[in-house]
């Protein structure tokens, strides 16, 4: 089990990013998406104020998150319960008391040295 570690989330943005294939499900307290071999994973702005995360099949838009990087306050990485799965949590403290406002479950940890090019598939 890997140690509990965060970044922020500018960090950890820029590095889903480029790691869009590697998505297996994302998510809300009330609410999962979840990946599948023919759907692939976009990232974009709607606006200043919101970043987009959504899930497409072909043209077709299946499910979309809407995150408000100015309510996170940090994204903190989850001890694995399962060797294949790395939980991120983005944690907003807008409220009393902090809490995962979204999640990202990858198929691979974070590597800061990571390096890649838009065009980067794996």
């Amino acid at each position: 089990m890997e140690p509990p570690f965060s970044l922020s989330f500018e960090d950890f943005w820029r590095w889903i990013s480029g790691h869009p294939n590697c998505i297996l499900r994302a998510g809300t307290p009330e609410a999962v998406i979840y990946d599948d071999e023919d759907l692939h994973w976009r990232f974009a702005a709607e606006d200043e104020e919101t970043l987009l995360v959504q899930l497409i099949r072909g043209k077709r838009l299946l499910g979309e998150l809407f995150i408000r990087p100015d309510q996170i306050s940090f994204v903190q990485a989850v001890p694995q319960e399962r060797e294949d799965e790395h939980v991120f949590e983005l944690i907003s403290d807008a409220g009393n008391r902090p809490f995962a406002a979204y999640f990202f479950v990858m198929i691979h940890g974070y590597d800061e040295d990571t390096t890649f090019s838009p065009a980067r598939v794996h």
